[in-house]
């Protein structure tokens, strides 16, 4: 018996696919949404279980309130919203043109935005209900390379904590709104950045496979909290550096420097070994 509606975006492939699979085994009717139709009908197959697909812009804010609704018709109730799509493009914010700048902009933040407003319209009603954004350990501290990435990650934080303290103040307790900020992660988003200096500090800690990404959001969905960095260690270190701009200032080349060479040792490994590339490419 489902426990309820799900919907999860950039759902087809990757770490959204994996959050699709394990919503489906914990009894969630899973709607599974892509920008690629296609894509979204092959994991909800793989879901199974009255998981249904639909095409998804997650900057299209009129579809968003449509898919919501759709939920609810299709399995009776909006109990959780995950927001994963995202896009990242690294480099200096100067060396990057306008439209790549706002590509990230409207994704990233536009797009959780519009996702959230259209949940929040049916789970307040509700009085229950609970959005899980996936953000990334960039919106916890500043990462050279990755400026406006981590520019629209911050902005997904202060936007989540901010509408968590709204939703207390309105007195609904048992609507909430999660963080996880993820260490890098071999998804598709990292495929071709192995190549990529302003990618390294994607590097920097522990790349994770989207299945460890995948449980720890199980576990936020079964008890919710405001923001859980993955690993925990490396979003310590993150705050930590946030905590005090001189000291990033000062440590942060070093830092790099050995992103640069994690990045270059991993490289090496996958073009040493076919088997584990195709390993990670079944992520």
């Amino acid at each position: 018996m489902s426990i309820g509606g799900a919907l999860v975006t950039g759902a087809g492939g990757g770490l959204g696919r994996e959050i699709a699979l394990q919503l489906g085994e914990m009894g969630y009717t899973v709607h599974v949404t892509d920008v690629d139709p296609s894509l979204a009908e092959a994991v909800a197959g793989e879901v199974g279980s009255g998981a249904f697909a639909s095409a998804y812009d997650v900057r299209d804010a009129d579809t968003a309130r449509t898919l919501a609704a759709l939920t609810v018709e299709k399995a009776g109730s909006l109990e959780l919203w995950v927001n994963n799509a995202g896009v990242l493009f690294t480099g200096p914010m100067w060396e990057q043109s306008q439209e790549t700048r706002q590509l990230m902009y409207d994704i990233n933040i536009l797009g959780t935005s519009h996702g959230m407003a259209a949940a929040l319209a049916v789970m307040n009603e509700a009085k229950r209900g609970h959005i899980v954004n996936i953000v990334s350990l960039a919106g916890l501290s500043a990462v050279p390379g990755e400026a406006v990435y981590s520019a629209t990650k911050h902005a997904v934080m202060g936007l989540s904590v901010s509408t968590m303290l709204d939703l207390r103040i309105a007195g609904l307790k048992d609507v909430n709104v999660s963080c996880i900020c993820p260490d890098g992660m071999w998804t598709p988003m990292l495929y071709d950045k192995l190549d990529d200096p302003g990618a390294s500090m994607s590097f920097s800690g522990v790349l994770l496979q989207p299945s460890d990404v995948a449980d720890v959001v199980a576990k936020v969905v079964r008890k919710p909290k405001a923001v859980t960095p993955v690993p925990a260690w490396r979003g310590t270190m993150a705050r930590t550096f946030d905590l005090s701009p001189r000291l990033t200032l000062l440590g942060g080349p070093l830092v790099v420097k050995g992103a640069e060479r994690a990045q270059r040792k991993l490289r090496k490994k996958l073009l040493n070994d076919p088997a584990r590339v195709a390993h990670a490419n079944r992520g």
